[in-house]
Parts: C-alpha cells; sequence; structure tokens
C-alpha cells in the first residue's frame, strides 16, 4: 500500500545539488508529493524536505540512492506521530459584499490573515499541517476560489531529536 513518507535530507549547498536529487527520483520513475528546501543554522548546509507517495520497499531504494549521492549529508525519515510539518497556502477568493464578512469568518476560524483585497476578491494567507489547509479550501470553494498556491511541506523532529542526533556532519571536499 502505499503511503506518503517525509524524508529531511542534509545536503551539501553546493550548485547542482538540487537537480541531482530530483533526478534521481526522476530516472527511478518515484513521484515526489512536495519538495522545499532551504538553509539551515549552518550555511554550508540545506535542508530537503521530500514528501513521497510509495511502498516501505521502494522507500528504502530511494533512501539508499540518495545516500549514494556524494553531497547528500544525512537522511531521516520522519514519523509524522514525532514530526511537526507545516505548509503555506494562498487563496484568492471571490468576495462580493455580500459573502465578504463569511469569508473573513472562515480565515479568522483557521487562524488566516487577509493578505490582500479587492472589490471582488480576497486573498488568504494560511500556515498549518497539510489536513487544515485542505480543509480550509473546502471550506472556501463554494464562494469560488480563483486562484490557490501552496508551499512544499517542511518538517522538523518534535522535542529535542535532531537529524544530526549521535554524529558530526563531515563535509566532503570537491574533487
Amino acid at each position: 500500500m502505499n503511503s506518503n513518507h517525509t524524508l529531511s535530507v542534509l545536503v551539501e549547498n553546493k550548485p547542482g545539488v538540487l537537480t541531482r536529487i530530483a533526478g534521481m527520483f526522476a530516472r527511478r520513475g518515484y513521484n515526489i508529493h512536495s519538495l522545499a528546501v532551504g538553509p539551515t543554522d549552518d550555511e554550508r548546509v540545506s535542508r530537503l524536505t521530500v514528501v513521497v507517495g510509495t511502498e516501505a520497499v521502494q522507500l528504502e531504494q530511494i533512501i539508499k540512492q540518495l545516500n549514494k549521492l556524494v553531497h547528500v549529508l544525512k537522511i531521516l525519515e520522519l514519523d509524522p506521530d514525532d514530526a511537526v510539518e507545516r505548509e503555506m497556502q494562498l487563496v484568492k477568493v471571490t468576495a462580493d459584499p455580500a459573502t465578504r464578512s463569511q469569508i473573513i469568518e472562515i480565515a479568522e476560524v483557521f487562524r488566516a490573515k487577509i493578505v490582500d483585497v479587492s472589490h471582488d476578491a480576497l486573498t488568504i494567507e494560511a500556515a498549518g499541517n497539510p489536513a487544515k489547509l485542505e480543509a480550509l479550501a473546502e471550506l472556501l470553494a463554494p464562494y469560488g476560489i480563483r486562484e490557490m498556491v501552496r508551499s512544499g511541506t517542511i518538517a522538523l523532529s518534535r522535542g529535542t531529536r535532531s537529524i544530526t542526533d549521535g554524529s558530526k556532519l563531515r563535509m566532503q571536499r570537491a574533487v
């Protein structure tokens, strides 16, 4: 059975690393549901958060293939129960004077912000776990979603656990 798995991957912050990783997924026919990349507290290291929908056997293969890539430093599969996952969503909704207050109330319930107002539309910014953002989109759909965009999932382990626990990251030298 396919299920979503979240991988936290620390990589050297060098040009072309993301291309190599995405290429590895494409060559092997693995679909990436979500991909977010950003810096860490160490300027030499970036964190990729990759969500893949696959079986456990395929996930093991993905991890093995990622570990073979030169600039990959460390990989951790995040257990959904032991991780904090967040996404950001922008939704532009049709909002005439009759429905505007209802849309604003929905946004308030979800602790979302109105970031743009025009005569006939509102743009709402929301952050949270993927299920929360899907629920918000469902409630806004009857009003008419004009445009919507979501960021990729970002995630960290809960508590004091860290991807670097028990080991120092060794930076590999370019040859």
